[in-house]
């Protein structure tokens, strides 16, 4: 059952269309490299849409009906849109659910220092990486500050182009014989990871030179001279590194890969490229019979956990909120009525998979492996080897999504996530299974995931992008 491969079928308006999808795949890829940035970004696609904000609505007493957009944000790491349709909410919602965090350093909370007239910022790795892969890197700041008063200040330095930019160090090869014999994982520790920022001191005045504490003053010059431009730059000292929260990710636009352009390479890709894709499929979509919904979390890279994640009761929360604005002709209570809508839903859950890698073949059962340009994947299972952690779709709900798939002449494949004693991974699928839902992994094969710079198929983002559709029409 070898799939065939895309861009075989391919005339010059599917590539034009491809190209305009890429363009602004990669552009969304630059300007959300953080889950903040994501989620403004979104808002301001979502809002272009017609989109409003569901908070409108539940403070202006207004009702919802079928047609109305909405959209609700989490702390501004998360967020969810509605498209109503024209049949009873209790009957479900077509729901896409990617996640918008990847792997990445996160600077701690008292992380500046200097060691021998270098400052560097102590960071702690986020999410499942290869630690020996984020050195000697150009390497970007991104978040933002927020001072005792309320007030936040935005920080990102290391994109522009007249940015300087921020490396982890490594140890020469010439002197690296006992980091070569240890383990990879063992390579480089976790709390070697510290980015070097500065190597210049301060420059001293007069009067500080002649104050009886010039002793004092020529200390640690090169950190105080991060402290100075801080302050003078963005108003910030060094107590405000408590409650911030900057990520360090890797510097550089997304760019075109291959002497024929046909793949893109991009840090993030996991699972930005699911997120995009859905983002654009619930906009496309204008009219539905059921209620779509596009969900975007946070901390999916660590177990979907804390207030933003998918384990978080913000989803359950907005559908409430949506079933108090919505018309209840039978009267029935509103718990049973969210319960019914949640029950009844069907979901993708929009997340990558495994590309398969010839250089790294023994890891892969071909037969059931996805492929760069062969169309969107899905994991009927996830999990670990005997299917631990695992959402396991029906064979009635997968049947379905292939005649949907195939009506709208849509490339597909199915995989599993490598040789299956090898590995494993999960999404956010088996938390909303929980409610009892038919939900799926869906999405883009990708290569060396989870590596700082990661590689997706432009046929294969065209090809999900399409399917969201088709499901959000007719599921």
């Amino acid at each position: 059952m070898e799939r065939k491969n895309a861009w075989k079928d391919y005339n010059e308006k599917d590539i034009k269309a491809l190209e305009k999808l890429c363009t602004e795949y990669k552009d969304y890829l630059f300007k959300g490299k953080t889950e903040r940035e994501g989620v403004k970004y979104i808002v301001e696609q979502a809002e272009k849409a017609g989109y409003k904000d569901i908070k409108t609505y539940i403070d202006g007493g207004k009702k919802l009906k079928a047609g109305d957009k909405v959209y609700a944000v989490n702390m501004g790491k998360m967020v969810v849109m509605f498209n109503i349709g024209t049949d009873p909410i209790e009957d479900g919602m077509n729901i896409l659910g990617a996640h918008i965090d990847s792997p990445r350093m996160d600077i701690k909370q008292n992380p500046l220092y200097e060691d021998s007239d270098l400052a560097y910022l102590d960071t702690h790795y986020y999410g499942g990486i290869k630690k020996y892969q984020w050195v000697t890197l150009p390497l970007a700041i991104h978040g933002v500050f927020v001072k005792t008063d309320g007030t936040s200040v935005d920080f990102n330095i290391g994109e522009d182009d007249s940015d300087p930019v921020f490396c982890v160090t490594d140890i020469l090869i010439h002197l690296a014989q006992a980091q070569m014999d240890k383990k990879a994982a063992k390579a480089v520790e976790g709390e070697d990871l510290d980015l070097l920022i500065a190597s210049r001191p301060f420059t001293i005045g007069a009067d500080e030179k002649a104050s009886k504490s010039k002793k004092k003053d020529e200390k640690e010059l090169v950190k105080k001279q991060v402290l100075s431009i801080l302050e003078k730059k963005y108003g910030l000292k060094e107590e405000d590194f408590m409650s911030a929260e900057l990520e360090v990710v890797p510097a550089g636009k997304p760019r075109d890969m291959g002497i024929d352009s046909s793949m893109i390479i991009a840090y993030g890709q996991d699972d930005k490229v699911c997120a995009f894709t859905s983002l654009k499929a619930m906009i496309n979509v204008k009219k539905v019979k059921k209620t779509s919904c596009t969900l975007l979390v946070d901390k999916e890279e660590i177990g979907s956990v804390g207030a933003t994640g998918m384990q978080s009761r913000f989803f359950e929360n907005i559908v409430a909120e949506l079933m108090a604005l919505l018309p209840n002709k039978g009267k029935t209570p509103d718990d049973l009525r969210l319960r019914r809508c949640l029950s009844n839903s069907s979901m993708l859950s929009s997340d990558v998979s495994a590309g398969f890698d010839p250089l790294y073949a023994s890891c892969f059962d071909k037969k059931n492996a996805s492929y760069l340009g062969r169309g969107m994947v899905f994991n009927k299972f996830t999990g670990a080897r005997g299917k631990s952690g695992s959402n396991d779709a029906n064979a009635e709900y997968i049947g379905k999504l292939r005649g949907i798939l195939e009506g709208n002449n849509v490339a597909y494949q199915t995989a599993e996530l490598g040789k299956v004693d090898v590995g494993g991974g999960g999404t956010i699928a088996y938390i909303l299974a929980l409610y009892g839902m038919n939900v799926i992994d869906c999405g883009v094969a990708v290569l060396s995931m989870h590596a700082p710079w990661e590689v997706t198929s432009k046929a294969d983002i065209y090809e999900t992008e399409k399917g969201y559709e088709a499901f959000l029409r007719e599921a």
